[in-house]
C-alpha cells in the first residue's frame, strides 16, 4: 500500500508537527508512515514548559533503512519533512529523499522548513537554517515557507504583494518546482494570506482572521499536510491549494468556537474531507 514518509516533531498531547499532521493525511485516505525528529509532551508555547527530547540523527537513518529492507520505499509517494532537531537530521533528511527517489522516482519531496517567525527571529539549532536553505529547499519539489522563511531563502525583504510575487519567482529559480507560502503576514491585516506559485501560475487565498486568546500551534505542519495529500489526490496544484486553505479555515474556526488553542482536528474531521465555506483564490 502506498503512503507517505512524515518526518517531523511530535508532541505527545496535542497537535504540531506529526501529530498536526499524520491524522489529516490518514482522513484524506493516505498510510502515513511518521518519523519523529523530536518528542516532546506537549508544544513548546505552554508556559509551564515541556519534557522530552530530540533523537539522533541515526535514528531516522536506521528506520528507513528498515522500511528500505521490506520493499517499502518504492510505496513512498512523498516524504514530507518539518522541524528538524539537529543539522544532522537535516543531512539525514537529505540520505532519507535520495533513497526514496531512487525507489520511486515519482515520489515527491516537500519541504515544510521550519526555522522561526518574524516575532521570534530563528528558532532552530545552529546549522538547521543553513542546510535547510543551501540544500534541502533547493532540492525540493514542493516548498512551504512562511514569510519570513521565503525571505531568508531568497534573501530578499518582503513588504508588500509585489515582493511577495517577485520572493516566489526567485524561490522557483532556485530549484523547487512550486512554493506554498503558508503565511503573508505583510500581504493584510484583516485577512489571513497564504500564496501558491508554479510554472504555470501565481495564485492568492485569503480568509478571515479568527480570534483567539492564545495562537494555536501547529498551523503550518496542518497546511503542509493539507496540501501535499490533496496534490498527491488530485494531482492539480490550485485545486489542492484551494483546498487546503478552506480546509485550515475549518480547523481554526472549529478551535476558535470550542475556546481552544490546540487544534481541533478531530473535531473538524468531516471538513477536513469536505469543507462547508470556500473561499475563492486570486490569480495573480
Amino acid at each position: 500500500m502506498k503512503g507517505i514518509l512524515s518526518v517531523q516533531s511530535h508532541v505527545v498531547y496535542g497537535h504540531a508537527g506529526n501529530s498536526s499532521a499524520v491524522f489529516p493525511l490518514q482522513r484524506m485516505g493516505f498510510e502515513v508512515w511518521p518519523i519523529h525528529t523530536v518528542q516532546f509532551s506537549n508544544h513548546t508555547q505552554y508556559k509551564e514548559g515541556w519534557t522530552g527530547r530530540a533523537f539522533a540523527a541515526e535514528d531516522i537513518t536506521s528506520l528507513v533503512s528498515g522500511m528500505a529492507a521490506i520493499g517499502q520505499l518504492e510505496n513512498c509517494e512523498a516524504v514530507l519533512s518539518g522541524y528538524q532537531g539537529s543539522a544532522e537530521q537535516c543531512l539525514a533528511i537529505v540520505d532519507t529523499v535520495k533513497k526514496v527517489k531512487a525507489a520511486n522516482p515519482k515520489a515527491l519531496y516537500v519541504c515544510d522548513p521550519v526555522m522561526g517567525a518574524p516575532d521570534k527571529g530563528c528558532i532552530v539549532a545552529p546549522g538547521i537554517a543553513e542546510h535547510l536553505i543551501n540544500t534541502l529547499m533547493p532540492m525540493a519539489d514542493i516548498i512551504v515557507p512562511n514569510q519570513f522563511e521565503l525571505s531568508q531563502f531568497t534573501e530578499m525583504e518582503i513588504n508588500s504583494l509585489e515582493d511577495a510575487i517577485k520572493a516566489c519567482q526567485v524561490a522557483l529559480e532556485k530549484g523547487p518546482k512550486m512554493v506554498l507560502v503558508k503565511h503573508l503576514h505583510s500581504i493584510s491585516s484583516e485577512s489571513f494570506s497564504m500564496m501558491l506559485a508554479t510554472q504555470e501560475g501565481c495564485w492568492l487565498a485569503q480568509r478571515p482572521h479568527l480570534e483567539f486568546d492564545k495562537q494555536p500551534v501547529g498551523v503550518g505542519d496542518l497546511i503542509s499536510a493539507l496540501f501535499t495529500g490533496q496534490y498527491l489526490a488530485k494531482g492539480n496544484a490550485e485545486a489542492a491549494f484551494s483546498h487546503c486553505n478552506d480546509a485550515c479555515y475549518a480547523v481554526l474556526k472549529e478551535t476558535s468556537q470550542r475556546g481552544e488553542w490546540e487544534l481541533q482536528t478531530i473535531a473538524a474531521q468531516n471538513e477536513i474531507v469536505a469543507p462547508c465555506e470556500h473561499f475563492p483564490l486570486e490569480a495573480l
